[in-house]
């Protein structure tokens, strides 16, 4: 089922978006008094997304550590649009945009079992060396992923 994009356009020059998701259950350390997720709990629930999004198209964690870089989120954004409870069976989708310059887009839909969609958001993460230092030059093996998407060898 697809559900509108909200936050990333896809540009005109530029590939379409690459999607991964992850099915997963709400736990019962994550409600709170009211048997509700709290709020507070969703970004663990993108990262879960971004993990399978790195271990399917090839961007993993483990690669950036290896390299030497670090890919720190510096904005992010939660749309709540229903409650998630203890032991609801969800849907984790994790989209990264294309973008020109060094920086990680991904939007996030989780649906829930319904398929409806309960909770959606965005992050922005930028490449920066060890040192937190902003890299502005693409290392070489991020340039590689970029050409794979856009001869459409990725997705």
């Amino acid at each position: 089922m697809g559900f509108p994009r909200y936050y990333f356009a896809t540009p005109p020059e530029g590939p379409l978006p690459l999607t991964a998701d992850i099915a997963r259950r709400v736990r019962f350390e994550e409600v709170d008094a009211l048997n509700m997720v709290w709020h507070g709990r969703y970004p663990s629930y993108f990262e879960d997304g971004r993990i399978a999004f790195g271990e399917k198209h090839g961007l993993s964690y483990q690669l950036f550590k290896a390299h030497g870089v670090m890919a720190p989120i510096v904005q992010m954004h939660v749309d709540y649009h229903g409650p998630l409870r203890f032991n609801d069976t969800v849907r984790i989708e994790a989209t990264l945009y294309w973008n020109d310059a060094l920086r990680l887009d991904f939007d996030y839909k989780i649906i829930d079992s319904r398929q409806q969609l309960v909770t959606s958001g965005y992050t922005v993460q930028l490449l920066t060396d060890l040192h937190g230092d902003l890299l502005l030059i693409p290392p070489e093996w991020f340039q590689e992923f970029k050409n794979k998407w856009c001869q459409g060898h990725l997705g």
